[in-house]
């Protein structure tokens, strides 16, 4: 009987170093290539409610800037004060705002494969870089002034940091220290970067379960690391608290169901949508069932890992928005994209004959090629003004996001991207 699906094999574990350093090319070309696609046509689009927040609180003399934060934004206070420093060398234009997105990208790209290849193979995580690089919501934040790339970025990082720490145990005390502290900035600084990657706190605890040799004593390193990164970033905690009536507009958005949340949270299509859980379902039967499985070790744990990354974030948002108070967007699980891309390239890699891998990455490509060139356009994002002037009123937009308009003068010729009112409004979330 020909063979339709043979679960990937993971590969045998090696040195970290030795193990990253021969791929390190490859991922290097991967991060290049998301980076591309990202920034392809990123300046085009003009700019919504949100980015011109960005960039209207970035632009503020920092007095000012401070000042605000004590009324507003403060949770977004860090990107903002990155972006600060980033327009005063490159400018203010939507090539060079956004380019900041784009590079993170590229970063994540790169990191979304590396992990990938310490969690399977090598195969596994071409597939995995491929997917997420094209991946809607993916080219989206790529290409948008706002810190949910950076976010995501620094998210797969440290879960590509973390898992050689439990794997290979670092020999020296020392070292096992200063790869704990790295581990606790780095939960820190994705807080200060974005609010919900807290989220992913419960994946790396299973990350530490599945994989360490020395269980109990690499749980209670992690849980110190882990403590103590979020004690760190307790202050942007207490602002977010604080600002949640910043949130307060999901309340007015119509109820979003899971089926809503497959489709349109990472794929942006039913069609890719369909596709994309359809490999995956494919990657976690050939994983699973043992009749598909060949000589040496099926990736189990490695996709528990995944899948728990995909679900488990989604599902807290979904629940609480329902038992306790809105808190679910769609853009708020940009984070959870190294998963899905690497739960689709398991799926991929699953499939027998070889050529039909080629042919289901190039079928996402394909899937996901009208959406990337409609965010390329115009008016693709929402809130964008008509003109370029200030009207004298501001009509509403799509997302409920307080229209305001800027007296700088717009960017192009055509006056898009500057709403109406000379004072930025807290952003949406």
């Amino acid at each position: 009987m020909t063979t339709v699906l043979a679960s990937p094999l993971v590969e045998p574990t090696r040195p970290a170093l030795t193990s990253s350093r021969g791929f390190a090319p490859a991922a290097v070309l991967l991060g290049l290539f998301g980076l591309l696609v990202s920034v392809a046509g990123s300046w085009v689009p003009s700019y919504w409610g949100d980015e011109a927040a960005s960039v209207m609180s970035a632009e503020r003399p920092l007095p000012s800037f401070f000042r605000m934060l004590g009324n507003i934004d403060a949770v977004h206070g860090s990107y903002y004060l990155f972006l600060h420093g980033w327009i005063d060398v490159f400018g203010a234009s939507e090539l060079a705002t956004r380019l900041p997105s784009a590079l993170a990208i590229g970063l994540a790209t790169a990191g979304t494969a590396l992990l990938a290849r310490m969690l399977v193979n090598t195969r596994v995580a071409v597939i995995a870089g491929l997917v997420f690089a094209v991946l809607p919501r993916v080219t989206y934040m790529g290409a948008e002034a706002r810190s949910t790339a950076i976010a995501t970025m620094l998210a797969v990082w440290t879960v590509v940091l973390l898992v050689p720490i439990v794997r290979a145990r670092p020999t020296t005390p020392l070292l096992r220290l200063a790869l704990w502290a790295a581990y606790a900035l780095m939960v820190t600084l994705s807080a200060y970067m974005f609010l919900y990657t807290a989220l992913l706190i419960p994946v790396h605890a299973l990350v530490v379960a599945l994989f360490s040799r020395r269980r109990r004593g690499a749980l209670l390193a992690w849980a110190g690391a882990a403590v103590a990164g979020l004690l760190l970033a307790s202050p942007v905690f207490y602002w977010g608290v604080g600002e949640r009536e910043q949130i307060s507009f999901l309340a007015r958005r119509p109820a979003v169901s899971v089926l809503d949340a497959a489709v349109h949270q990472w794929f942006g299509t039913p069609a890719l949508a369909g596709l994309a859980w359809g490999l995956i379902a494919i990657g976690v039967v050939a994983t699973f069932v043992p009749r598909f499985r060949t000589r040496g070790r099926a990736p189990r744990a490695e996709l528990l890992v995944v899948l728990a990354w995909v679900l488990v974030p989604s599902a807290v948002l979904l629940a609480g928005t329902q038992l306790i108070t809105p808190m679910y967007s769609l853009r708020y699980l940009s984070i959870c994209a190294p998963a899905a891309a690497l739960a689709v390239a398991v799926g991929v890699a699953a499939l027998r004959p070889r050529w039909t891998q080629v042919i289901a990455v190039l079928l996402v490509g394909a899937l996901a090629t009208p959406g990337y060139l409609a965010q390329r356009t115009d008016f693709a994002k929402d809130g964008a003004a008509i003109g370029g002037t200030c009207p004298t009123s501001c009509a509403p937009k799509p997302d409920p996001v307080t229209p305001w308009c800027s007296t700088k003068a717009p960017s192009r010729p055509s006056g898009h991207g500057w709403p109406c009112t000379s004072t930025p409004p807290a952003s949406s979330g």
